[in-house]
């Protein structure tokens, strides 16, 4: 992990977001650069984690992950969703690609409906509802999150293209939209189990989420 021409150095604000902190963080995948920043329109504190030097690449074609924070998978292993698998493999790709960025953006459990309501949601699929039905049966958005504090801090790194590791096309329509281009979309497609499958399924039929691994699973309803 290398100093990225300083640009790591100090605070700086750019658009909605102020960078605090800039703190080598040595993981099992890498030793990544962990870039504090707080997001002056929400007030939720954010982290980059940056691997290699990302300028050195003029800042174009990095690989990124915009990743969506959710403490049961994230933290806990919860086989419900693919959030954990999907960290920790992106955290490996970048590693092994030399040089990229994660953002774990906060503020976005339960697509943005907050961790209780999440979890109320998740006892309601248990009984039957699909996630966006319980959503909506509890009187809460499908998807509330915003993406642009994630552009903010992509322009603050200096980033101005990306291979973004994602299969949700709002992702990309939310950088593109806030001036950073998408060179590719790189698929992060992780084997669903018994306890995801509905969950995938639903994800990929209502709310258009690029699954294409899941034609080969049979047995399960949508």
């Amino acid at each position: 992990m290398t100093e990225i021409d300083g640009v790591l150095a100090g605070k700086s604000q750019s658009a909605g977001v102020e960078r605090v902190v800039s703190s080598p963080l040595p993981t099992v995948y890498g030793d990544f650069e962990a870039v504090g920043y707080l997001d002056r329109t929400r007030g939720d504190e954010q982290v980059a984690l940056v691997y290699g030097d990302i300028r050195g690449a003029r800042g174009e074609g990095i690989l990124t992950r915009l990743h969506s924070e959710c403490l049961t998978g994230d933290a806990f292993g919860s086989r419900h969703c693919e959030c954990g698998p999907q960290l920790t493999t992106a955290l490996r790709e970048i590693a092994t690609e030399g040089r990229g960025v994660l953002i774990y953006l906060r503020g976005h459990e339960g697509r943005g409906i907050g961790l209780l309501a999440k979890l109320q949601a998740m006892k309601l699929q248990s009984e039957g509802l699909d996630t966006v039905e319980a959503n909506l049966a509890l009187g809460l958005p499908v998807d509330a999150r915003d993406y642009g504090v994630g552009a903010d801090i992509l322009h603050d790194l200096g980033v101005r293209s990306v291979r973004l590791m994602s299969n949700n096309p709002r992702k990309r329509e939310a950088l593109v939209r806030n001036g950073i281009r998408v060179d590719a979309q790189v698929p992060l497609l992780i084997p669903p189990c018994d306890d995801n499958i509905t969950y995938l399924r639903t994800k990929r039929e209502r709310l258009d989420h690029d699954l294409p691994h899941l034609d080969a699973v049979v047995g399960h309803r949508v």
